[in-house]
């Protein structure tokens, strides 16, 4: 059981940090290239939500269990923006830093919360056979590199501390040992209880996207390397979930 928590931890972790790493070595720092990083992560996150997080949790439970774990899971990104905005509507000397800076952070407490049944998956993929939980915990980390680097970008731009940087993105990654540790306690976890989770991550993630990544994405560039940026991440998003298939 420790073993399988240390290994979900690892993998959880490790994507995310790479991703964290290249976004604080990037050298670029234009509103277009910023809006692209934005908008890409949004396109991504949108065909996690649509082909992964949702189907799957639809094969395990009924609509109404569904549609009431996206709508919880709203509600929390929802409270989760408004203290994150008290906090840094504290310092107004740089609108645009501090909103870059709320960014990322939301952005690192709903992959946080995405996180969690990642965690459950690996954790109940080795619990069936090791082959099964490593192809899972690797498949995870690989889409977990540009989730890291769409949080620390925005961190990064608004001036944020390299090591808080990193502090927020392994935190967001601890979820997945978390998620794992919980996969492998329970074994065959109940599927109402994995379908909640799901949904649950499918609507803060949704509003990561509507909420956050597109206006912000809109608001530094309005040019069409913003809408390249979102249509490439849906794309690549889609394929990733194919080859996972």
């Amino acid at each position: 059981m420790l073993q399988i928590s240390l290994l979900g931890l690892f993998f959880g972790t490790i994507g995310t940090t790479l991703g964290g790493i290249i976004g604080i070595f990037t050298k670029r720092n234009s509103n277009k290239f910023l809006s692209f990083v934005l908008a890409f992560a949004s396109g991504l996150m949108l065909a996690v939500v649509c082909f992964d997080l949702i189907p799957e949790a639809l094969e395990l439970t009924s609509i109404f269990t569904v549609l009431l774990g996206i709508v919880l899971g709203i509600i929390t990104m929802i409270g989760c923006d408004i203290l994150v905005n008290k906090k840094f509507n504290i310092d107004k000397t740089n609108t645009k830093n501090m909103s870059l800076v709320k960014t990322g952070i939301i952005v690192s407490i709903g992959l946080a919360l995405h996180n969690i049944p990642e965690g459950l998956a690996i954790g109940s993929g080795f619990e069936a056979s090791d082959a099964l939980g490593f192809s899972l915990a690797i498949a995870i980390a690989l889409h977990d590199v540009p989730e890291g680097l769409s949080m620390a970008i925005p961190m990064k731009s608004g001036g944020m501390n390299p090591f808080k940087i990193m502090f927020y993105v392994i935190l967001s990654g601890i979820a997945t040992g978390l998620g794992a540790l919980m996969g492998a306690i329970v074994g065959n976890i109940s599927v109402n209880v994995i379908a909640i989770c799901l949904s649950f991550a499918a609507g803060a993630m949704l509003y990561i996207v509507s909420g956050e990544l597109v206006p912000e994405s809109n608001q530094l560039y309005q040019g069409r390397m913003t809408s390249i940026g979102n249509m490439l991440g849906f794309l690549i998003g889609l394929f990733a979930m194919i080859i996972n298939g």
